[in-house]
């Protein structure tokens, strides 16, 4: 089993999880994070002052998958993440970490059956 983990554009959620769901993968946890990496930043302008954001707003997805699944969740991932063609700075990353064990609370199904 492995834990997949997303870091992406808030505008490219909704493709992902439709992406995700084609795939066959439907379990999955959103959270709304703040980072910051080659993009740096950007800089706004708020009533006539520019200022510069250091910290850029984007959407923490994870995924828990079988080892089997793994490349068909990154690939959905990828594809729909990806901005136009060849992809722009800022389009995120993708963490891909062992997972050793998974708890269903209410059946207290283990592993693969609990995903």
């Amino acid at each position: 089993m492995k834990m997949i983990t997303a870091i992406i554009r808030p505008s490219r959620l909704e493709a992902v999880k439709e992406q995700l769901t084609r795939a066959g993968i439907t379990g999955m946890t959103v959270t709304d994070v703040q980072g910051v990496g080659r993009q740096r930043g950007h800089k706004e302008v708020y009533r006539g002052h520019e200022y510069q954001v250091d910290l850029v707003r984007k959407v923490k997805l994870e995924v828990a998958v079988a080892s089997e699944q793994v490349s068909r969740a990154v690939d959905a991932i990828v594809e729909s993440a990806r901005s136009g063609g060849e992809g722009e700075i800022g389009d995120g990353k993708i963490f891909i970490a062992p997972l050793d064990d998974v708890i269903r609370i209410r059946t207290q199904e283990r592993a693969e059956a609990a995903i």
